[in-house]
Parts: structure tokens; C-alpha cells; sequence
């Protein structure tokens, strides 16, 4: 499938951390958070993807703050976060540390007393009755109705209005697909001219990925959740990436995984979906080819559920025992030619002696090679590697260990261990 749209240059070898500003900090605001901006800028965050910041209807209101997605009016701030010039400041700030800034779009619906309902009626969804109503059972919002050109062009003006006023550089989409796909081909057509944005939608409908440049891996979260769990095995998760290889179009990738608002609040922090597997998943989803996310507080590692609509401040130790982990990680994706030139080969899964639960890959670009093991098990387990696919010296990431590899090599792994290897 050929795309219409091309990706920004920075987005091929980037990773996006979404910033939850209620539960960041006590204070809760912009200002509070900018103060993390230095520590994530020293662990390579590059793209910061803010979750809603328009302010929450009051009508339908779900706990003490209510749901970020649930917007009262798509062109001004959450007075509890700051203001316009507030979060401008903060744009201006990440910039200045080398970092870009995506926020969160909700546009298939509204809160139920968002400015339109008033000045706007004819823009929603009505039943046979005349009342507006949400599609999926969704108590706190209403349906946006996109037969509706003006309510379309209100929307893209309200998009404008924060690439012009605090030079962000793109959108998160909520729930894309339950847009039309027409209506974003629409929006990015009249954006994209203001600058060159990056789109990433919250949908796994790759027809959608004609206009974003990616979209979320859900398929892949919820095979990894079952393989730790036993229910099924490493080979459906290889089935799966091969089929995220020669299924999504040229110039689009998959967003990987492991934690986000709705996973951590909902289902579960990623020790409780994945046990042990959660930091091997984190490194897979680095040195893959895709884009990896992490989700606020990841890095201390996080082990409990925020809530959604209140008040739950990350319990922040000053410690961040994962901040190098994810440093080094980032800074991979940055250095090495198989990770960051578009041109490198797709990665190449490597049978092993241990292929029920050993999951060894390789990536290459001309002469240089990246070599990634990861044992999703409890178990120690010795492999041995095909003969004549890899071989040379390497270094380990993480430890700076050197490893000479020849056919008669045997590599030692430690329960839910994991390596990334470098040539030298």
C-alpha cells in the first residue's frame, strides 16, 4: 500500500514518552512537570506525548477529577494543569532540550458539556429523541457527527490552533479508528504544510496507516501477556511480527509496549501482566523495528495502578533504578546503523537450541550487526546459535562484556535475562 504522507525524518529512529500530568507530580501542573525535563532528557526521551491537556467536562463527571478524554472545549488548557501560556513555556522548554512534544487528540467525542453542545448542537449525534448519545456505552462523553463539514473544519481549526500558538509537533489520536479515515486524511492535508508533524493513532487498523505514521501494537501486548502466562507459545509471537513486517506499509511502523494509561489503570502494572518478562519485553521493544513507548514512571520501575479520575501521585523514590536501563537503551537507537538507517534489513529471528522460549534476533546494516537474546522464562537455559549466521566479536550494552561468537559458541542465560550485543 502507498502512503500520501511522509514521515518527519526525526520519527524513524525516535521513542515516545507519555507524560501523565495529574498523577506526575503532587502539584499536578505543567510547571511541576518541567522539572523532570532534565533527568528525561539525560535518559534519551526524545518525544514527549502528552496525554489530554483541554479541560474536563464537569457534567458526567467519573470520580473527584474526572477522565482526561472526556474535553469540555479543544482550545484552551485544563485550569488544574496551567494555562496556554503555561504549557507553551513548557513546549518551549523540551525544545530546548532536544525533545519534541506530541498531545493527545480526542476527536471521535466530547465530554457532555462541552462548548459545542451549546453553540454547536447540529456538530453531535442525536437518537431518535433528539438527545446526543455516545456509540459505545461510554457514560461521560457524546458522539461527534462527521457528516458534518463546519464541525470538521471547527475541529482542524481547533488542531491549528496549538501547532501555531505552542509549536507542538504532532497528535496522538485517540481511538482513531473510530473516526473516519477520510476525516484525517482531511486534517493532515491542511496541518502538515504549517510543519512537518508526526501521527501516531491509537488503533491497529492498518488501512489507517495511509495517514499515520504509527499506530499501537495491541495484537502484539496481548500475545506477550498470554505467552507469559503460558497460554500460547513464542512461536505465535513470531507468527505475529512477521506478519507487522509484511503487512505495514512503507514508512510506518508499529508502536510497542509494555505500559500506558489504560494498560497501568486498567489491566494491570506490566510485573503484574508480565512478571519477569516485563524488562526483556522492554528491551524487545527498543531494538525491534517499531517505535517502543514508555509510560510515566516506568523508569523507577512503577509497581502500582494510578487511578484515572483521581488524585494518585507517582510515588517518586529519587532513585529511578531503571533510568540508565532505558539510557542505554535509547541511546542504541541513536548510535547503531541497524536500528537507525532506514535502509538496514528487517530483523531476523535466529533459531536456537531453546526455541520454546529463547527469543534470539539479528539486525544488519552492510557490514555492521546488532544481536538482541532474550529469555522469556524462569529458567536458565544455554544456547547455542546457527552455525555461520553470526559470528565475530561483540560487546554487551548493558556491562560492556565482550563476547566472541563462533559455530561452536554456547551462550549462558540467566532467568528473564536478556542481552544486547554490539560488533565492534
Amino acid at each position: 500500500m502507498l502512503r500520501r504522507f511522509t514521515p518527519v525524518a526525526w520519527s524513524t529512529d525516535t521513542n515516545i514518552y507519555e507524560v501523565n500530568i495529574r498523577q506526575y507530580t503532587p502539584e499536578g501542573t505543567f510547571a511541576a512537570f518541567a522539572q523532570h525535563l532534565p533527568r528525561l532528557a539525560d535518559m534519551g526521551v526524545e518525544v514527549l506525548w502528552f496525554m489530554p491537556i483541554t479541560p474536563i467536562s464537569k457534567a458526567g463527571r467519573k470520580g473527584t477529577m474526572g477522565s482526561y478524554y472526556a474535553c469540555s472545549d479543544y482550545g484552551t488548557t485544563n485550569p488544574e494543569f496551567g494555562t496556554v501560556a503555561d504549557f507553551k513555556n513548557l513546549v518551549q522548554q523540551a525544545h530546548a532540550a532536544g525533545m519534541k512534544v506530541i498531545i493527545d487528540w480526542v476527536a471521535n467525542h466530547t465530554g457532555l458539556d462541552h462548548i459545542w453542545t451549546s453553540t454547536h448542537p447540529e456538530y453531535y449525534k442525536k437518537d431518535i429523541d433528539g438527545k446526543f448519545y455516545d456509540t459505545h456505552g461510554w457514560d461521560d462523553v457524546i458522539d461527534l457527527n462527521y457528516y458534518d463539514q463546519p464541525m470538521r473544519q471547527a475541529m482542524i481549526a481547533d488542531m491549528d490552533f496549538w501547532i501555531r500558538e505552542c509549536n507542538i509537533d504532532g497528535f496522538r489520536c485517540d481511538m482513531a479508528h473510530l473516526v473516519p479515515l477520510d476525516f484525517w486524511r482531511q486534517a493532515r492535508t491542511a496541518l502538515d504544510p504549517i510543519k512537518p508533524l508526526f501521527w501516531l493513532a491509537e488503533t491497529e487498523d492498518l488501512l489507517y496507516l495511509d495517514v499515520f505514521d504509527t499506530c499501537y501494537a495491541w495484537r502484539w501486548m496481548h500475545q506477550t501477556e498470554k505467552f507469559s502466562k503460558g497460554q500460547v507459545s513464542l512461536q505465535s509471537l513470531d507468527d505475529l511480527l512477521q506478519m507487522y513486517l509484511q503487512e505495514f506499509p512503507t514508512g510506518t511502523c508499529p508502536l510497542f509496549f509494555t505500559a500506558n494509561h489504560d494498560e497501568n489503570s486498567w489491566n494491570g502494572t506490566e510485573y503484574e501482566k508480565y512478571d519477569g518478562a516485563a524488562r526483556p519485553l522492554a528491551v524487545f521493544n527498543a531494538t525491534w523495528f517499531g517505535i517502543p513507548l514508555m509510560y510515566s514512571g516506568q523508569e523507577l520501575p512503577n509497581l502500582k495502578r494510578l487511578k484515572f479520575f483521581d488524585k494518585d501521585p507517582i510515588e517518586w523514590t529519587g532513585r529511578n533504578q531503571l533510568h540508565d536501563f532505558y539510557k542505554v537503551l535509547n541511546r542504541l537507537r541513536k548510535q547503531h546503523p541497524a536500528i537507525n538507517t532506514a535502509s538496514a534489513t528487517q530483523p531476523i529471528r535466529l533459531a536456537t537450541t531453546q526455541n520454546e522460549r529463547i527469543f534470539v534476533f539479528l539486525r544488519r546494516y552492510e557490514n555492521r550487526q546488532l544481536l538482541v537474546l532474550l529469555n522469556l522464562s524462569p529458567q536458565p537455559a544455554s544456547i547455542q546459535l546457527p552455525d555461520g549466521q553470526v559470528q565475530g566479536s561483540f560487546t554487551n550494552i548493558f556491562d560492556n562484556s565482550l563476547f566472541t561468537i563462533t559455530p561452536q559458541s554456547t551462550i549462558d542465560l540467566k532467568a528473564w535475562d536478556y542481552l544486547v550485543l554490539t560488533d565492534q
